[in-house]
């Protein structure tokens, strides 16, 4: 069979292999760390809840390299979001939660990159969210570290700098639904598989961005994801 183009695929490097992990799709949780629910003015514990960006948004950034990522355009109001990855190796749907770690193929750093501003503007109208999360560029992210490498990720310290300065730091522990929850509670309204990447979620201290800024993140266990606003 012939396509009347070249089939676009997006691929992240995976750590102590020359193998790529091929992207199917993106799948990103809300509000997933206390303080940051509030921060964005809420503070009740909700069920979860998922948005989705194009399997293109991924932009695999190596060790020790700085990404180079376009500033996008109509946002007055970026901000950066650092979030722990989990890569889904093994498909399944309705998976019990003590089951749902053996669907992890492995980890990375991940940037939920946002146009806070078209976010806010569309979530008062009632309208859906993919302007302000769903545009090109949107998730960094690094080399993806096997399940087999580092053992199951449920705690460790999470953090990200912008031109040096601290902006957020955490730990994964404070996640409000776990990776296994999360993992579960998806595979009841899709069927998860083989390529799946699921960015769990940020903790507080969002914020803006510039053109020129530096953004330094990581986590421990899984080293660090940099990439420089062009």
């Amino acid at each position: 069979m012939n396509f009347v183009f070249p089939l676009p695929q997006s691929a992240v490097p995976i750590a102590g292999s020359n193998a790529l992990f091929p992207v199917r799709r993106i799948y990103c949780v809300g509000r997933n760390y206390a303080e940051h629910a509030k921060e964005m003015g809420f503070d009740a514990r909700e069920l979860p809840f998922f948005f989705c960006k194009p399997a293109d948004a991924a932009v695999p950034v190596l060790p020790g390299t700085v990404g180079k990522i376009a500033f996008p355009p109509r946002t007055e109001n970026l901000q950066h979001e650092i979030e722990l990855v989990v890569a889904i190796g093994k498909a399944g749907g309705n998976i019990p939660v003590d089951q749902a770690n053996a669907h992890v193929f492995g980890y990375a750093v991940g940037l939920d990159m946002t146009r806070r501003d078209l976010q806010f503007a569309l979530r008062d109208k009632g309208r859906p969210w993919e302007l302000g999360k769903a545009f090109d560029e949107s998730a960094p992210i690094s080399t993806l570290y096997p399940l087999s490498e580092t053992g199951i990720i449920d705690k460790g310290g999470i953090w990200l700098k912008v031109n040096g300065q601290e902006r957020q730091n955490s730990d994964i522990a404070k996640l409000i639904w776990s990776v296994p929850e999360i993992i579960s509670n998806l595979s009841e309204y899709f069927m998860l598989a083989p390529g799946d990447l699921i960015f769990t979620g940020t903790p507080e201290g969002v914020g803006k961005v510039q053109k020129g800024d530096v953004l330094v993140g990581g986590i421990a266990g899984l080293g660090e994801l940099s990439i420089e606003f062009v």
